[in-house]
């Protein structure tokens, strides 16, 4: 089984262990930080050759802790947020107006108006929103509008299980729809164009990145030259990628700023045409960062090695719903034999397993009751995608400092949490 490197020693786990109740979230700061930088200093030339600077709209839906976004807009990130309460979210953060790009699908007209009156940039998902957006604002439409672009099958490449191919996807505006949402929405008042997809999730390579940019901007092209409209804002979306087998390597930011560049000089600047370029990247900043800290129950010897942990799915759900590989460290292991065994929770269903709802068991260092374990690569659309079925509390977050000092970011839930909806109990 090959390793995968920890940011923190196992002394430094194994004493968070005694004093944090299993299972809880730890995110490492620095770690956080740089990827932040990384980013920010790949697409530093955009600024010199644009409109305005570039800004990654983090995803908010990958990690909606206060915490990591005040973290994150401290190095010059705004958010992508999908609803209303990611706009409050937001907003809690200090987000001002244009901080908040707002792109969601099948929208509930009064979240229109929310990031109406949060000044967000509003990226509409289908040409039929444009009504429910003029309802929304009481006939009133924003100076600034976006639409989310689905390329349909001109995007072949980069296509896999978790966002699925654009023409089976639910989300944006085809081309034989596209112009005539401009049209509209430049009839009903919009000033200021922006132009967005998101047509990878979780892809390394820089190739599917790239058609995407191409796409965008040669769109952009058409829309000027068709049309008279000046896009003044191109998102490129997210999904670049992240290494979770330990042979992986990450997708390189460097490498794709730079090609990125060179598309952006050969289609558009040689055009005279220079939009604002950002990103909505989630995954890529905060999930290497993240981490599930658990500890080994019970071992159940039958058909398979049953290795039973106290988190669940309903802690991170990524493997049971989409068979996702994330690495296993076994804390204290060295020397130990390894054996194949599937490492699972306590809910009652039969894909609550960590090793994989499909591949269900793995070859790990032979462990027993009271073990703690470490599941990598869990921050992004871990604790987020947190349920109480079966009455499980979800989980606290922590914050790893300097030192390896954790500083509590959000308490554990308590069965009075639970509870507080309800009536009659």
């Amino acid at each position: 089984m090959a390793n995968k490197p920890l940011p923190f020693s196992e002394s430094v786990i194994k004493s968070w262990v005694e004093h944090a109740q299993t299972p809880f979230y730890v995110y490492d700061e620095a770690g956080l930080q740089e990827t932040a930088r990384a980013i920010n200093k790949a697409f530093s030339w955009v600024g010199e050759v644009s409109s305005a600077p570039y800004v990654n709209f983090f995803a908010v839906k990958a990690t909606p802790t206060p915490m990591i976004m005040n973290l994150l807009k401290a190095e010059g990130m705004g958010f992508d947020a999908s609803s209303g309460a990611e706009i409050e979210l937001a907003q809690r953060c200090d987000a001002q107006p244009g901080d908040i790009m707002f792109s969601s699908n099948n929208t509930d007209p009064s979240e229109y108006r929310e990031a109406y009156e949060a000044g967000a940039l509003i990226n509409l998902d289908d040409y039929n929103q444009i009504n429910v957006l003029q309802r929304a604002l009481d006939g009133e439409f924003p100076q600034f509008i976006s639409f989310r672009y689905n390329p349909g099958s001109k995007k072949s490449s980069g296509v896999n299980s978790i966002i699925g191919s654009p023409e089976d996807a639910k989300f944006g505006v085809p081309d034989t729809q596209l112009f005539e949402a401009y049209k509209k929405v430049r009839e009903l008042g919009a000033t200021r164009f922006g132009i967005h997809t998101m047509l990878a999730s979780n892809e390394v390579s820089t190739k599917a990145h790239l058609m995407t940019a191409q796409l965008l901007f040669e769109k952009s092209l058409q829309l000027r030259d068709e049309l008279g409209i000046e896009v003044e804002l191109v998102n490129l979306g997210g999904g670049l990628g992240i290494p979770y087998h330990p042979e992986e390597q990450s997708a390189d930011v460097d490498e794709l700023g730079e090609h990125v560049k060179q598309l952006y000089q050969d289609i558009l600047l040689s055009k005279n045409l220079k939009p604002r370029l950002v990103t909505e990247y989630g995954r890529f900043v905060t999930g290497p960062h993240g981490y599930l800290i658990t500890k080994v129950r019970s071992i159940k010897e039958t058909f398979h090695r049953f290795v039973g942990v106290d988190a669940t799915m309903a802690n991170l759900m990524r493997p049971g719903m989409y068979d996702a590989y994330h690495h296993i460290s076994v804390i204290d292991s060295g020397g130990r034999k390894l054996k194949p065994q599937a490492v699972v929770g306590s809910l009652c269903e039969n894909n609550d397993f960590f090793t994989g709802n499909i591949t269900m068991e793995r070859d790990l260092p032979l462990m027993q009751a009271g073990d703690i374990v470490v599941i990598h690569d869990a921050g992004a659309h871990g604790h987020a995608m947190g349920f109480n079925y079966n009455g499980k509390l979800r989980s606290a977050e922590y914050l790893a400092k300097g030192g390896g000092r954790l500083e509590l970011i959000r308490r554990a839930e308590t069965r009075k949490d639970l509870f507080a909806t309800l009536d009659g109990v």
